[in-house]
Order: structure tokens, then sequence, then C-alpha cells
């Protein structure tokens, strides 16, 4: 079999000569009308944002990006299907029945477009009631996580091993925001029913104001973690419970150091933290 190359070089040539400059032309065209887009969808949200209604300039910027993403891949995915309908026209395809219901419409349907245009009207609501931004720690039916990314069809969860999860938005009936506004210290510890109770809410709240004095975790605090109220009387102890008012997602790591400070100076005190205790005597 003899293959003509000089022939199959020519119709390479002259078919680059009809369609290439136009194809190159649909595709610069439209990754400059995305990139155009992108930038006044930008502009626009900064702008429209009002400052005030935030109590954080982290909070407004957490707001801020969600909505440019979630607008920035809605107007692209239309941008992107325009030009990939120029290519197809360029190229000889007849474009009409894809526009009408034989085409998209009809593929759409087959799919099961009835999941899909639930995940974008419920897409639809979340970012309408600012739910949760990208970058809450929130927690969606068994999977707690920070919104790592989220569109009009899903949002993407990722855990803190590092596993990340892919929820359809139409799947998710309670979404538990833990980072919004604010957060709170909140936890109990035990101690022994010999304690001097007024001895003990001075100690923790000297150890809350001292941690909201410290440089570094002081920042992130807005009320001092603080003697609460005595929650319950346990079978080994007396429960206290502490709370105060920190920064989104700054809950943690205050909690952490809150506590480290507590036993030591419940150690230089001598305020016991019991525990359950076994006794064997031997006959």
């Amino acid at each position: 079999m003899n293959i003509n190359f000089e022939n199959i070089m020519q119709k390479i040539v002259e078919w680059g000569g009809e369609h290439g400059l136009a194809l190159i032309s649909i595709i610069f065209l439209t990754w400059l009308s995305l990139h155009f887009v992108n930038q006044v969808i930008t502009k626009i949200i900064r702008k429209t944002i009002s400052k005030s209604s935030y109590p954080s300039e982290s909070e407004e910027r957490k707001r801020e990006d969600t909505l440019i993403k979630i607008s920035q891949n809605f107007f692209g995915i239309f941008i992107w299907i325009a030009g990939l309908l120029a290519i197809l026209y360029e190229l000889g395809m007849p474009i009409i029945p894809l526009i009408t219901g034989a085409g998209i419409l009809g593929v759409a349907i087959g799919f099961g477009a009835q999941s899909l245009i639930k995940d974008i009207i419920n897409g639809l609501f979340i970012i309408a009631e600012n739910q949760y931004r990208i970058g809450d720690y929130v927690c969606i039916g068994d999977y707690c996580g920070s919104v790592e990314d989220m569109t009009l069809r899903i949002t993407k969860l990722r855990q803190s091993d590092g596993t990340i999860h892919y929820i359809p938005n139409g799947e998710i009936k309670v979404a538990s925001n833990k980072s919004k506004d604010f957060s709170k210290v909140d936890f109990k510890i035990g101690v022994g029913y010999s304690t001097d109770i007024n001895q003990l809410e001075k100690i923790i709240n000297k150890v809350g104001d001292d941690l909201k004095a410290d440089e570094i975790f002081g920042k992130h605090i807005i009320d001092a973690p603080h003697f609460l109220r005595i929650d319950d009387f346990l079978d080994y102890s007396i429960s206290i419970h502490i709370s105060g008012k920190v920064e989104p997602k700054q809950q943690y790591s205050i909690t952490g150091e809150m506590r480290r400070r507590l036993k030591k100076m419940f150690d230089d005190e001598g305020i016991e933290i019991p525990y359950p205790t076994r006794v064997v005597r031997s006959e």
C-alpha cells in the first residue's frame, strides 16, 4: 500500500490555511472573554459587598471569595460552551440540533437533569443565605472539615486527616457552620469535691485573662475564657463549665492552650483533677 505523504501534507496545509487561523482566533477570544468576565465579576463583587455587614475583614473576604468563585464558574460554563459551538460550526458540523431540544436538552435529560437541577437550586440557596463560605469549618451529615471549594453543584469538604469529600448540594439537608462570625471555647473539667470553688473561679479567670493578654493567642480572643458555672456533680468530681468567644476556627488551638495552662496552674495550687481508682485489699 503506497501512501502519498505529499498529498497528505498538502491537504493538511490547505485545511490549516482554511480553518487553522479561525480556530486559533476562537480559542483566543474564548480565553480572553473568560479572563475579562472574571476580572469584571471580581471588581463588581468587591465593590458591592457591604463591609459593615460583617464582624471582621476576614468574614467579608470569605463571603466575597465564595461569590466570586461561584459566579466565575457559572459564567465560565456558558463562555466555554459558546466557544465549543463556534469551533464545531467552523469545522462544518451542524450546531442547530445541539442548541434545540434534540441536542443538549435531550442529552441532559438522558443523564438525569432532575438531579443536576436540584443540586444547582440548593447551591443557589446556600449562596444566597450565606450558610457557609470557602474556608469555613462545617459539618455536613457525617463529615466535618474545611470548605475547600464549592460550585453551584457540589461542595468540596476536606477533613483534618486530609480526606476530601465531594458532596452534591442537592443532598445537603443540614449544614452546621462552626466558624461563622465567631467561635466558642467551650469545655468542661472535673475537680475534686474538696476544691475551694471561689479560689477555683479566680484561677480559671486569671488563666483566661492571661491568655487574652498573650501576644500570640490574645489577638484571636474576643471574650476571655472564664468560669461559667458548676455544670454537674459526678461520681468522682465536680464538673466545671468554661466558656469564651474567639475568632472563627481559633477555638481548637486556644482551647488546647487553655487546658495546658490550667493543668500547670492546678499543679502549682494543689487542685486535684480526680479520676476513678480501685482499691484492692488482700486478706
